[in-house]
């Protein structure tokens, strides 16, 4: 099979310095700040739209979908957070990311052209953007449970002994740890995956068309299949990904409220027993 120049193989990304004290800290993809830019420009150009021609009464059209998803991420996010007041960035910030991602999934249906790729086929954006949200999420557990009770629901599950409870501590813990892990790889995994597929049928085609033949029939499969791909994988998995990549975020914050209630209950009830 004919292979592709290296710089369009995926998973290979061009890098550019922007100092000279470590190679880990000052080397940048810039391939993916130029499509996360893009995607980033798409999300606050639509979002400025929004805030410039809103409208009291009867929305337009592009007002009502925002709304009616809005409305139904703040629901999620009251039923998950019990209803916290103090927990109203959430919807923010659950908002933004579903949109960001969506954005930048959706970019992926145009024939881009190097350095713009799809962004959220790097590791660095997903794992940048799912650091972020469990930084937050420990603050948050932080700020409502305080110290004590922040490292006590690190003993769940609450109802079991003691020393059942003591060995799920550091199973806790490494879950804890995962959580930042599984939800970057799981959106780099599909959108990379995607990628793969365009990469092979490209492949397959140049390999086809050095064979001879009805090279115009190929031609005919191969933009099918290219676009039948693209639909599905752009706008059916692409938004699947954005919506669990949102969703994740909001459980995450319902999850690190666990202990808010429980050291009490387990308080008063040998308080109970003792009486």
């Amino acid at each position: 099979m004919i292979a592709l120049a290296p710089e369009t193989i995926p998973g290979s990304h061009p890098t550019i310095m922007a100092c000279h004290v470590s190679n880990f800290i000052c080397t940048f993809n810039y391939d993916t700040l130029i499509s996360s830019a893009l995607a980033l420009a798409v999300t606050l150009a639509i979002g400025f739209v929004l805030v410039l021609t809103l409208r009291r009464g009867t929305p337009h059209r592009l007002q009502w979908i925002f709304e009616v998803l809005l409305n139904y991420v703040r629901s999620l996010t009251s039923d998950t957070v019990e209803g916290d007041q103090g927990a109203a960035f959430v919807v923010p910030l659950a908002a933004t990311i579903f949109f960001f991602i969506l954005f930048a999934n959706w970019l992926d249906v145009f024939p881009l052209v190097s350095p713009v790729e799809p962004a959220n086929a790097d590791i660095n954006l997903t794992l940048a953007m799912a650091l972020v949200v469990i930084i937050v999420v420990e603050w948050y557990s932080v700020h409502v449970l305080g110290w004590k009770r922040f490292f006590y629901r690190f003993t769940h599950p609450f109802d079991a002994p003691i020393l059942m409870r003591a060995v799920f501590v550091p199973i806790n813990i490494i879950t804890e740890i995962a959580k930042p892990i599984s939800l970057a790889l799981r959106l780099f995994g599909n959108i990379f995956g995607g990628v793969v597929v365009v990469y092979l049928l490209t492949l397959a085609f140049r390999y086809f068309a050095t064979l001879g033949g009805p090279v115009t029939s190929v031609s005919v499969i191969w933009v099918v299949l290219l676009a039948a791909w693209k639909v599905f994988d752009v706008f059916v998995i692409g938004t699947i990904q954005a919506f669990i990549f949102m969703l994740l975020t909001i459980i995450y914050f319902g999850m690190a409220r666990e202990g808010l209630h429980e050291e009490e209950h387990e308080s008063g009830a040998i308080a109970t027993a003792a009486a």
